[in-house]
């Protein structure tokens, strides 16, 4: 196992998705996820939320649909800085698209709803529980599902305000406030095997493993929750992805060139094909993981 990690302070920065219907595909990341489109080019639109850009759609029809017992995406995590503002997109979602919601769950270090966006990619909407109140065992955090409860979820934290702003016309609202914070708080990939995985993300990498459930393995650096996962619920044993829509990018973030540069070394040293590009100020690499999925280290701007 490698004794060199990533530091503490990396996150997720954005993913990614190559996508067959770019307009509608936007409409519902902005007018039900109440992302905000940052940056438009030709066949590519980023939203995100207070400058920083969270999901990339990038249009690509010629691309066929995934199959389902595939390697690629489970689902992109999106934490929201406060249980108001999940809330907020929680309402949304269920306005305007609750044919696409697929269920919650508390686990015990966060609260979370899921839905699939209109192309099948799976969605994550949550909101973190005080650190404080995580427990660990040893070095395994303890996490579960227990039941959460929508409506009571809604009841509780949906307010006046926040009815009135979903209420009106998308074209007519401002941008929703509180949610600067918002980020991709974790990414969640489907795999071939754990084994791998573990292997590729921390032995390689340089995450840590923060916790392990049967077919599934969680990583992150400097003690967060998880700012990756890795199953095989649905794709033991799959091997390399075939070109598809669905996951085109998972892109981590480091403070400095010099980790990327550091990442860089380690992948090469596990014989793993690596792009890099440097320049005075920044750095950023490129690699495929064992089944194709397409993994950025790029240094803060």
């Amino acid at each position: 196992m490698t004794t060199e990690l990533l530091p503490a302070d990396t996150r997720m920065s954005q993913v990614a998705l190559d996508v067959a219907d770019l307009d509608a595909m936007t409409r519902f990341y902005s007018e039900v996820l109440l992302l905000e489109p940052l940056r438009e080019a030709e066949g590519t639109v980023a939203l995100g939320r207070g400058g920083r850009e969270l999901v990339e759609l990038r249009h690509r029809p010629h691309l066929p649909r995934g199959e389902r017992r595939t390697a690629g995406l489970f689902h992109t995590a999106l934490l929201h800085p406060d249980a108001g503002t999940l809330a907020t997109v929680l309402a949304s979602v269920a306005l305007r698209t609750p044919q696409l919601y697929t269920g919650s769950g508390d686990h015990l270090v966060s609260q979370a709803f899921y839905l699939d966006d209109p192309e099948g990619n799976g969605v994550e909407l949550y909101v973190d529980r005080p650190r404080s109140e995580w427990t660990w065992n040893g070095d395994q955090l303890v996490m579960g599902t227990l039941w959460l409860d929508p409506n009571d979820f809604l009841a509780e934290h949906l307010t006046d305000t926040a009815r009135n702003y979903l209420e009106t016309a998308p074209d007519r609202r401002p941008a929703l406030a509180g949610t600067q914070a918002q980020v991709v708080g974790h990414v969640h990939l489907k795999v071939g095997q754990t084994d791998r995985a573990r292997d590729f993300y921390v032995d390689t990498l340089g995450f840590e493993v923060t916790a392990e459930v049967p077919g599934a393995l969680f990583v992150s650096a400097g003690g967060y929750h998880h700012h990756m996962a890795m199953n095989t619920w649905q794709t033991a044993g799959v091997g390399l992805r075939a070109p598809g829509l669905g996951l085109g990018l998972v892109s981590i973030e480091v403070p400095s060139a010099d980790d990327v540069l550091a990442a860089a070394r380690r992948l090469r040293a596990r014989g793993q094909d690596v792009a890099l590009e440097v320049s005075a100020a920044s750095a950023h690499l490129s690699v495929d993981d064992p089944w194709g999925n397409r993994v950025e280290v790029a240094s803060a701007a």
